[in-house]
């Protein structure tokens, strides 16, 4: 198969209109194919025909939703418990760690919002919170190794940062050294994920969280939390009542809390089985067409290869700059800008009809594998007409303004209040 799919691919994404629209958004929100579409009809349908019975058809679904995401973490063993976020799986991964015993919590400066914040807001309530910088990224592992201590409960850390799309290496070392110490170690996954070759196999001691919103395009509502063997005797304190399927129909109830080994511990309660449906259906697109890990990478790279020449013929005039130390191999799924007028400059682009986003001072232009070269080309056309516009509008810095003739001219005029 041809590395530029767009003209296979596209006719696929009608609801969408991916051959109409210049969507660079494929780091945050990938188009959904159209058989997205008949997953959700299914789901209506089957809870139409079946009410209260149409659990079962939905436990289905869920086992073809894990075997998907197996597929993609390259471990076909994975123990996986599902939420509709990852900020849920992470809550129940923390409420099982002995936070008394051990309350440090290591991390870096650079993860997504859903670490950043709780985090953050347990480090308030007296969690100790280590956050490394995440800058140098080649270096980061060691360093999160280095803050690792007898009293850390666990590190948590990206395998691509959110911000730059910089791949962090060297994760199956921070797990032995997190391993030594007696620490847990939870990788983020999001945007490694059809977008960067993962192999959760490698790092079989690791916990790993991600989900579907993003490359895999199967929209909200489908993570997956990867509980590593170890884990077997673990007890979140958040926990839902999916955690005793099998005791449900036992006529007494155990004075204490009971847990299913692995994964199942980590169930949540009753939620919308329809987003599994629609994943269940795009995962099944994903084998029919051959998108696997490899492909979708090498389409991914080639993509960002050619945004990247056309931006470096671009005359910038300093306003906008990209990592060109960082070697592509070394990116995820999408190029990071970085500029003071990162929002201005998306929202100009949006005028214009690309859409992408930008995240503080980074401009995140996400390619997908139904665009075509040729929608790629537009997008940077779009993004140098845009540039001219701020350049022409930028204020002249005060050192090359000229001096005025007469020195009392340029002493303001003592009339108002001051």
């Amino acid at each position: 198969m041809n590395d530029d799919l767009s003209a296979y691919l596209a006719p696929h994404y009608t609801m969408f209109r991916v051959s109409e629209r210049l969507l660079l958004t494929g780091h945050s929100h990938q188009a959904w194919p159209d058989v997205a579409l008949d997953g959700q009809l299914e789901a209506f349908q089957d809870a139409a025909l079946e009410v209260d019975a149409k659990w079962g058809r939905a436990m289905d679904k869920a086992e073809q939703v894990r075997a998907g995401f197996r597929r993609a973490l390259g471990d076909p063993a994975a123990d996986l418990a599902l939420g509709a976020s990852t900020h849920e799986l992470v809550l129940r991964f923390l409420s099982a760690l002995p936070l008394g015993e051990r309350p440090r919590l290591v991390t870096s400066d650079g993860e997504f919002h859903t670490l950043r914040r709780q985090l953050g807001r347990l480090a308030e309530e007296g969690l100790e919170l280590v956050r490394v910088p995440a800058e140098p990224v080649g270096t980061l592992p060691e360093r999160l190794a280095a803050a690792v201590d007898d009293r850390t409960a666990a590190v948590l850390v990206s395998a691509v940062m959110y911000e730059t799309a910089k791949v962090v290496p060297d994760l199956a070392a921070l797990a032995g050294e997190c391993e030594r110490r007696g620490a847990q170690l939870l990788v983020d996954a999001y945007h490694a994920l059809g977008a960067v070759p993962f192999s959760a196999a490698a790092i079989p001691s690791a916990w790993i969280v991600g989900g579907g919103y993003k490359y895999l395009q199967l929209g909200e509502g489908n993570c997956f939390l990867r509980v590593p063997p170890h884990a077997a005797g673990y007890r979140p304190v958040i926990t839902g009542w999916f955690a005793e399927f099998a005791e449900l129909s036992a006529e007494t109830r155990p004075d204490r809390v009971a847990y299913p080994p692995g994964a199942q511990a980590f169930s949540g309660a009753t939620y919308d089985p329809t987003s599994h449906y629609r994943a269940a259906r795009v995962f099944g697109f994903f084998d029919e067409h051959g998108l696997t890990p490899a492909l979708l990478r090498r389409v991914s790279q080639r993509q960002l290869a050619r945004l990247c020449a056309r931006f470096d013929a671009m005359d910038t005039g300093g306003l906008i700059s990209r990592d060109t130390g960082t070697p592509l191999e070394g990116l995820g799924g999408f190029l990071a800008l970085r500029s003071p007028h990162a929002a201005r400059l998306c929202d100009g682009l949006a005028a214009r009809g690309v859409l992408a986003d930008s995240r503080g001072d980074m401009l995140r232009l996400g390619p997908a594998p139904y665009l075509s070269d040729v929608q790629l080309d537009a997008a940077m056309d779009a993004l140098d007409a845009e540039l001219a516009v701020v350049r022409a509008h930028r204020p002249v810095p005060r050192s090359t303004r000229p001096a005025p003739a007469d020195p009392a001219a340029a002493r303001p005029a003592l009339t108002g209040p001051r």
